[in-house]
């Protein structure tokens, strides 16, 4: 139940535990009024309440924390919603602005709040939040999944990332008192998620606002070069444009079309990545300022155009018509390119009131309209959403949150282009997609089974990327599937994520094939099958290696993870194998891949280090013995090749480990001193040294000494070989 609303100014130094401050007091009442104010203009006086509430509210929970500008912490959450608030947005978004910080930073509680501001606000403030309550590997997977969280939570309420975007971007607008390496990474983040999403929402005014601040923490001094190159320009060009909009207000208003002609300048990020892409100096990037024509109705969009390319010569090629085919945030406009004076290029936009609101604010504008008149932004929602359902089967298909960040990156950054089906349906999709993006773009099924696409009516590799206007048949097999090297050229996040989640599902099949068997031949000659297997004894494996189901099993022995014959073993023991199993031995760290409960031995003959490339020797007194693959006893495995198993090292291993040199050195005094010297200062043990006179000018010098592997040992080789005295050096095997 929502309290009574505070109305006295006085009310703020009347809240409990909070210490005000005269110096910011006067400038905080001005700040909640204003956005008040501002609120007020379309919200219910009702609901302004409600607003005001959460303000005291907010300032309450934020009291005493301060941000690194030195301001107090309450006046962030007031700018995020003033700018909600510009764009009309309703009371509850509003209210989660105010609160969106709380969960996260305060001791209050979802449930508190949700008592407090009701569900709905709760629920706005939840999806905002970042997860703080559990532990991650590394930054990168928390930020992948803190950015996964937000989008399931988008996709039930779309009201949460224009909350995030308003919270970026006063985060932006401030970010001056941050440490610069700070600036840069979010600045990085933003420039990469955040200004992406807006655009991808329609809000560009916001999108081009968040490059701009992106871009000026991130590079600097390219930000400052460009900007002053710009506005040394600009009064030229500004004449220019200037004497444009007056010809083509004086054309229009002859051909009797009532309209708003608008001078636009390109905003500095777009200049800079015009000039980066495309290799141009900025004298040769033309469309520095742009004309836009803002009309009534569609039809008279296109008189309009008529009128502009009566006017002045089109550049060919350069005319995009975005109302008969929207771009995917929803976006509509004509854009033409035209010679305007002294053969100057100039980009126009045409495009009606509605259609202008929508370019700027997007998905946003539906709540510029009352209920049941917003037409525009509900097409926009709808947009939106299907969008948000595609991120959604993406995160379904993701193996993990850093693998969805990263499609959902590539999916940000789309440059459309716009196929036909046979049957004349429109399908959109980023530039330099292939007839495999196609396939997927139509149905996940009809994506893995293709084996073939035409183009145009003729046969086409399936690598091709495709061009705009074409009309693409896809050739489909039941029995057919993914290739993975469709992996390296396929642009589309949604066909990567489709590829991935299905070679996933083949690998474990036949992993599961394979294991099994692998299984059946180690256990052959004992049992007649795996059902014959003991139950009990299965059940115990799979609850000792910390498994789910027999399935896991074979699928570890398919992938090579474990050893088909030492799980046979364990499986079947034999008495003669009892010292195998020792429970000792699963008590040491593991240092072979699938050999728990095993003993493990390495063989004195090679001493193998980490890194070796090794083979594992099945003895029933020893366990397993460990070899290096070009050892001379190895030789034996064409003999008995039952013996012989694939091993392999298991990942980050701390142990020690004995490896034999032989070192020819110069015969002279204090020889010995050096080579102890030189080993180490490598941080190396010396086990042993043995030598033995090969004639009067030469000594051979045997060496055993412990390193961790093969990169340690290498460090140790090239500090022996430094050595003025040093004549040979070769580790030895046998």
């Amino acid at each position: 139940m929502l309290s009574t609303p505070l109305r006295d100014q006085n009310v703020i130094q009347q809240l409990p535990h909070l210490t005000v401050d005269s110096e910011w007091l006067d400038d905080l009442h001005l700040r909640i009024d204003d956005l008040c104010t501002i609120a007020g203009e379309y919200l219910e006086p009702a609901q302004v309440e409600r607003l005001r509430d959460a303000c005291y509210f907010a300032t309450e929970a934020h009291a005493g924390i301060y941000r690194k500008s030195g301001e107090p912490y309450i006046f962030h959450p007031l700018a995020v919603a003033r700018i909600l608030a510009n764009v009309r947005f309703d009371h509850e978004t509003l209210q989660a602005a105010l609160l969106h910080d709380v969960i996260e930073d305060t001791h209050y509680s979802k449930e508190q709040l949700s008592s407090r501001f009701g569900p709905e606000v709760a629920g706005l403030v939840d999806g905002v939040s970042k997860l703080t309550q559990i532990q991650f590997n590394s930054k990168r997977e928390a930020q992948a999944e803190n950015f996964r969280k937000m989008f399931l939570a988008m996709a039930n309420d779309l009201r949460v990332i224009m909350i995030k975007l308003a919270d970026r971007l006063h985060n932006m607008r401030t970010l001056g008192a941050m440490r610069p390496e700070s600036r840069r990474r979010i600045a990085r983040e933003t420039l990469e998620i955040y200004a992406p999403i807006a655009g991808r929402l329609g809000m560009n005014h916001l999108r081009q606002e968040l490059e701009n601040l992106g871009f000026s923490h991130l590079y600097p001094m390219r930000f400052r070069v460009l900007q002053d190159t710009v506005r040394k320009m600009s009064g030229n060009r500004r004449e220019i444009v200037g004497q444009l909009e007056t010809r083509i207000q004086t054309r229009l208003d002859d051909e009797g079309i009532k309209a708003r002609v608008v001078g636009r300048g390109k905003h500095l990020w777009g200049i800079y990545q015009k000039m980066r892409t495309k290799h141009l100096p900025f004298r040769d990037v033309h469309d520095v300022y742009a004309v836009r024509i803002i009309v009534d109705a569609v039809d008279t969009c296109y008189r309009a155009l008529g009128a502009m390319h009566n006017l002045y010569k089109p550049f060919m090629g350069r005319f995009k018509d975005y109302i008969a085919i929207p771009k995917a945030n929803g976006y509509q406009s004509l854009h033409t390119v035209l010679f305007g004076p002294n053969g100057v290029p100039i980009e126009v936009q045409i495009r009606t009131e509605e259609m202008h609101i929508m370019a700027e604010v997007g998905v946003a504008a539906h709540w510029r309209y009352k209920s049941g008149s917003d037409s525009q932004g509900s097409h926009a929602q709808q947009r939106a959403r299907e969008w948000l359902q595609k991120l959604l089967d993406m995160q379904r298909r993701a193996g993990n949150p850093v693998e969805f960040l990263e499609s959902v990156k590539i999916d940000l950054f789309p440059d459309e282009i716009y196929v036909f089906t046979p049957r004349g349906e429109i399908i959109e999709l980023p530039r330099g997609a292939t007839a495999v993006d196609f396939a997927y773009a139509i149905h996940s099924d009809v994506g893995n089974t293709c084996v073939g696409a035409k183009v145009d009516r003729r046969l086409v590799p399936l690598r091709t990327p495709l061009n705009n206007g074409q009309t693409v048949e896809v050739v489909i097999t039941p029995t057919a599937r993914p290739n993975p090297a469709w992996l390296n050229f396929v642009v589309t996040a949604k066909a990567r994520a489709s590829i991935r989640h299905y070679l996933k599902h083949l690998q474990r099949e036949e992993a599961i094939l394979l294991g099994k068997r692998l299984l059946e031949k180690a256990l052959a000659g004992r049992i007649g099958g795996l059902s014959e297997l003991p139950v009990e004894a299965v059940r115990a494996l799979i609850q000792e290696l910390k498994l789910v189901s027999f399935d896991d099993l074979l699928a570890d022995i398919g992938l090579g993870n474990r050893v088909a014959a030492l799980i046979a073993k364990q499986l079947l023991p034999d008495e003669e194998d009892e010292v195998t199993t020792s429970p000792d031995a699963s008590a040491q760290p593991l240092l072979i891949k699938g050999t728990e409960g095993t003993v493990v031995s390495f063989g004195k003959c090679c001493r193998p280090l980490p890194g070796d490339p090794i083979i594992g020797y099945l003895n029933a007194g020893r366990g397993i013995v460990i070899h290096r693959d070009n050892c001379k006893n190895v030789t034996s495995y064409k003999k008995s090749p039952e013996k012989w198993i694939e091993v392999e090292w298991e990942q980050n291993i701390t142990s020690d480990f004995s490896v034999e040199l032989r070192l020819d050195v110069i015969n002279k005094r204090g020889v010995l001193a050096t080579i102890a010297a030189a080993i180490s200062a490598t941080d190396t043990n010396i086990e042993t040294i043995n030598t033995s006179e090969r004639d009067g000018n030469t000594t051979i010098v045997y060496l055993l000494l412990n390193v961790r592997d093969r990169a340690h040992l290498a460090r140790v080789m090239r500090r022996l070989r430094t050595l003025p005295e040093a004549l040979r050096l070769a580790r030895r095997n046998n």
